[in-house]
């Protein structure tokens, strides 16, 4: 889909100290990515710590990020999980209508086969609802592989996108090379994000993009343009960071990089910990290079 295309970010849920959420700071962070040339938002997806928020924050996070949006960027709404017919009854009640699509992570824990994870796809699909496919082996235990990804591409015109964060760069080019036209593939990893730009993707739903919406956002355009070595200068500047706040855990360091910037507060949930100090250090060390 046109309207998600570029960069989309991976919204943290920012928390106050006894843990609450932070509305005020999401409210900082909503803006900030509006005025510094996100292209859309994504909201409530594993960045956001979404398994350790109540059914009642979720919802009262998806109310506040529409008001603050105000309609000015394309919105997507994480609803995922490891029981099919439930995902299912969360898609079919909820008011997605505010919404370009939903994402939905792969089965995770339950490390389906190849047809169960093609019958997961195929049971949201009949919500008749756009579907972004998530792909993230290094989080769910299983990878969706690229003929998989091409069947559900081919059979089923409501799943519209994937959102590819699996370790093999060529699963990605496979995809975008076989697609058919109205399916995309947009990058979940960072560090592929401009590689797979560059091949024909459709951009990047990223989590360090939250903190530098100009830089990754530059990135991305440059790369869409095919201007791959004014795209590298950026690139290169940028790539040791993004992999420094996936160290211990995501969303631990961008949400580090977002209170020194003096967006959010630097608390997370159990079982997530702050950054360690040498961690800290070494993300230091990375911002005074940008």
């Amino acid at each position: 889909m046109n309207n998600l295309s570029g960069i989309g970010v991976a919204l943290v849920t920012p928390f106050n100290e006894d843990l609450s959420v932070d509305f005020d700071s999401l409210t900082r962070l909503i803006e900030f990515n509006i005025e510094n040339g996100t292209n859309y938002l994504v909201v409530l997806g594993t960045t956001a710590e979404a398994a350790t928020l109540t059914a009642e924050e979720k919802d009262k996070i998806v109310k506040h990020v529409i008001k603050i949006n105000q309609g000015r960027l394309p919105l997507v709404l994480g609803i995922g999980g490891n029981n099919t017919a439930e995902v299912v009854k969360q898609i079919n009640e909820t008011d997605t209508s505010a919404f370009e699509a939903i994402l939905s992570v792969c089965p995770y824990y339950n490390k389906p086969n190849q047809e169960g994870i093609y019958q997961h796809y195929k049971a949201l699909a009949s919500t008749r609802k756009n579907i972004i496919i998530y792909n993230v082996p290094g989080r769910t235990g299983s990878n969706i592989e690229a003929n998989t990804t091409l069947r559900l591409a081919q059979e089923f015109p409501n799943l519209i996108m994937i959102k590819e964060a699996c370790s093999n760069i060529n699963q990605y080019f496979d995809i975008i090379r076989k697609k058919p036209e109205h399916f995309n593939l947009v990058s979940g990893d960072d560090e592929y994000a401009l590689a797979v730009t560059l091949a024909g993707g459709n951009g990047v739903i990223s989590v360090i993009g939250q903190a530098y919406p100009k830089e990754f956002s530059q990135l991305i355009q440059l790369g869409r343009e095919g201007n791959a070595k004014e795209a590298y200068k950026i690139q290169n500047k940028m790539v040791e960071i993004t992999r420094l706040i996936f160290a211990e855990g995501n969303p631990t360091g961008i949400k580090y990089i977002l209170s020194e910037m003096g967006i959010i507060k630097n608390f997370l949930r159990l079982p997530l910990v702050a950054a360690s100090e040498g961690l800290v250090q070494k993300i230091k060390a990375e911002i005074a290079n940008i």
